[in-house]
């Protein structure tokens, strides 16, 4: 047991080794899944129970790594609090699979796919498998993107224009808190006080605090991107409205 939940590492994460690969190809394959069996899912019985599952281990996960922190004697304000963007995104979600807020919902769709697909594609961790944190990690990252998407395909729901102009809102009223929080706990939470250490898209983006601005428009397009495959719909709908 002391190898799964020990404080430190016993064999170092390395980005891309097979075990991170196999992260990679579950994500696809859960996408797949999500997609091809949405019929299947929107009926009551599977509907709630897959979105239930989704929130417990949501909240399971969070949950589990403060406990695990304080067992292991490393839960500290600097790092161990719900201030990082997948973090506050984590409980919204748990939220939202449970209630079905579109409102919650157009704002994880670009916060949660986003944010979790840099944190898979670039992982800040130092804990290889089958340690606890390697699989809470990964849990907690991939559910933030199945959720939005199961929302999206099994629900029905569909992000507008409008719908990044609310996220753009939501992350901009993020950054004073978390800012203050940083500089009461001296953390870094959502890297407004630095860039992590390990590589990330960060070391792209100029000196602090210049990348947080250049992170303003790489957010922005990222959210365009994402809407894209929404938009004849979008402009369908608009049209509509203004003709009725």
């Amino acid at each position: 047991m002391e190898t799964y939940f020990r404080g430190a590492p016993l064999t170092p994460f390395i980005p891309y080794s097979k075990q991170h690969v196999i992260v990679l190809i579950v994500i696809c394959v859960g996408i797949y899944v999500l997609y091809q069996y949405q019929d299947l899912l929107r009926q009551k019985k599977w509907n709630r129970m897959v979105r239930y599952t989704i929130a417990f281990l949501l909240i399971g996960s969070e949950i589990g790594l403060d406990i695990w922190q304080v067992k292991a004697g490393i839960f500290n304000l600097r790092t161990s609090l719900p201030f990082e963007l997948c973090t506050i995104s984590l409980l919204l979600a748990t939220v939202m699979v449970i209630t079905k807020s579109y409102k919650l919902y157009e704002i994880l769709f670009f916060t949660g796919i986003i944010g979790a697909s840099q944190a898979i594609l670039t992982p800040n961790l130092q804990y290889a498998f089958p340690h606890f944190r390697f699989i809470e990690y990964f849990l907690a990252h991939v559910l933030l993107i199945w959720a939005p998407l199961f929302m999206t395909w099994v629900e029905g729901y569909k992000p507008t224009f409008r719908s990044i102009k609310h996220t753009m809102i939501f992350l901009n009223a993020c950054i004073p808190i978390i800012s203050f929080v940083n500089y009461k706990t001296g953390g870094n939470y959502m890297f407004l006080a630095h860039k992590p250490e390990t590589a990330s898209l960060l070391d792209l983006l100029g000196p602090h605090p210049y990348y947080i601005l250049s992170l303003e428009i790489v957010a922005f397009i990222g959210c365009f991107i994402l809407y894209m495959p929404f938009m004849k719909q979008d402009d369908r709908m608009r049209k509509e409205s203004l003709g009725s």
